[in-house]
């Protein structure tokens, strides 16, 4: 097996290194935009308690549908390509960036936001200067497990053609001998959540 994982590392680099990108740009791109819309809704709900419920409720529904099943709603609306996977990615995101802003902007200790309504703070300044920066480890590590979370479904991406590591996957099985192959994919795939984690949990550690 090993001579056959290097003559398909050796003769298939640039293919292996384009599917990787295509992997990394789904995964990263689906959960900047999570944060782009979770982050500011996490912010809103935080402050409208009744809300929060039935929204977070919601998206909790979410992550009850299989991915595939969810893959398969929008390839109907959407048809195939990068974007159905992207916006797939982005949906499964939604309930750890926006649970984790929620929570932890809510579980600031109440003595800080005394204090800087004490000196005079806006309720503006109040959440950007105080509550979001003492939130933050919570918040990034929402992040973080959306990341991990998006290298996951973004596999599923090669059944509608989106490429990616799941491609060189679903090449593996489709071929008599393809434990190589299989290797491969799933090896960049863990690297890829592996080094994603690693550098979120060394960033709320810092934070921290």
């Amino acid at each position: 097996m090993i001579q056959e994982l290097l003559n398909y590392l050796s003769t298939n680099a640039s293919y292996i290194m384009s599917q990787f990108m295509i992997h990394l740009y789904i995964s990263v791109i689906g959960v900047v935009l999570t944060v782009i819309v979770g982050f500011p809704l996490g912010v809103f709900l935080s402050t409208n308690k009744k809300v929060a419920a039935f929204v977070i409720g919601g998206i909790n529904i979410i992550q009850t549908i299989p991915s595939i099943g969810m893959l398969t709603i929008l390839l109907i609306l959407m048809g195939l390509g990068e974007n159905t996977v992207i916006a797939t990615v982005f949906l499964y995101s939604l309930l750890p960036i926006v649970n984790n802003t929620y929570v932890g902007l809510n579980n600031v200790d109440p003595v800080y936001v005394d204090s800087a309504r004490g000196v005079g703070m806006s309720r503006f300044q109040v959440l950007y200067l105080v509550k979001v920066p003492l939130a933050l480890p919570i918040i990034l590590a929402g992040i973080r497990n959306a990341l991990v979370i998006s290298v996951g479904i973004t596999t599923i991406g090669s059944f509608i053609g989106a490429g990616g590591l799941g491609d060189i996957i679903l090449r593996g099985i489709n071929i008599t001998d393809g434990k190589a192959i299989i290797f491969v994919g799933a090896f960049l795939c863990a690297l890829i959540a592996l080094v994603m984690d690693r550098l979120f949990n060394w960033l709320v550690q810092d934070e921290g």
